[in-house]
């Protein structure tokens, strides 16, 4: 009696299991109605999930952020130097760079150049500006070719150097323009990595931040990167020493929006570094 209540209730769960199972066989062709009929529309709404709609610019960033009333071309060069060879090529960069720099003959301009103190050790950094842009850069470069001088300097640095990069920037239209200054002064190259498409939204964040570190005159430039690393963005400071930058950083978290202004900039980051620098003695920024 036990055995067949059990095979009937054995038969009915089975039986109902048939009959829940059965539409399934339908599922072919939904599965063929479906494919022909939603696919294009499935694809769409799938593609608007992952599809960043953007505003379209109507200029490049570089136009947008660079100053107007100049087309000025900026260099930055990093020379990392044997460290035996330090003395020597210091003074055969004293030699040379400045008397490009003084030649009417050349449209550029030496605006700075260093010895790293902190940072990146037995380095030299060089900032020249290119007063008409690409076209000045070019005319320079074919006009050193036929320079013999400075043909023998390169020659000399290139076994002095263990290894060297450089990078083409603008400036950006809301900071000071770097003009010679006196000394003696240490010079503060605080460097950005940006995530990539996030220029303008540091430019805008930044055209306000600077009003707050004017007061002590320690804002020399401000550039970003065109040619080499792209997204890279240069600070320049001037401090008279190293406990009056700790000073001048610290009073301005006291001015109300500066901690905004940071809160909104730092997750622009990749990465960051700062160089505390030394100029040279024919340096025009001292």
């Amino acid at each position: 009696m036990a055995a067949r209540v059990l095979r009937a209730h054995g038969a009915a769960w089975a039986g109902g299991l048939l009959q829940r199972a059965a539409p399934c066989t339908l599922l072919p062709g939904l599965r063929r109605l479906t494919s022909s009929n939603s696919r294009p529309r499935e694809d769409s709404w799938l593609k608007s999930l992952f599809v960043r709609k953007v505003d379209p610019r109507k200029d490049a960033h570089s136009n947008l952020l660079a100053k107007k009333e100049t087309s000025s071309l900026y260099k930055l060069q990093f020379h990392n130097v044997k460290p035996e060879c330090l003395e020597a090529y210091n003074k055969i960069c004293q030699e040379v760079l400045p008397k490009i720099h003084e030649d009417k003959h050349y449209p550029c301009t030496l605006v700075g150049t260093w010895n790293t103190w902190y940072g990146e050790q037995d380095q030299a950094v060089h900032l020249w500006r290119y007063e008409g842009g690409y076209p000045a850069l070019t005319e320079v470069m074919n006009k050193l070719r036929g320079n013999q001088e400075f043909v023998e300097f390169r020659k000399a640095r290139s076994n002095m150097l263990l290894s060297r990069k450089n990078q083409l920037l603008l400036e950006f239209s809301f900071w000071n323009e770097p003009v010679p200054r006196s000394g003696p002064n240490i010079y503060e190259l605080r460097s950005y990595q940006l995530r990539p498409g996030t220029m303008i939204e540091w430019g805008n964040y930044w055209a306000r931040a600077i009003r707050f570190r004017q007061d002590g005159n320690e804002a020399v430039g401000g550039f970003f990167s065109q040619i080499g690393q792209l997204y890279m963005v240069h600070h320049l400071w001037a401090y008279k020493d190293l406990q009056t930058r700790e000073d001048i950083r610290n009073a301005a978290w006291h001015k109300h929006g500066w901690e905004e202004l940071v809160y909104y900039t730092v997750p622009l980051i990749q990465e960051m570094e700062s160089r505390i620098m030394i100029p040279q003695k024919t340096s025009p920024l001292q």
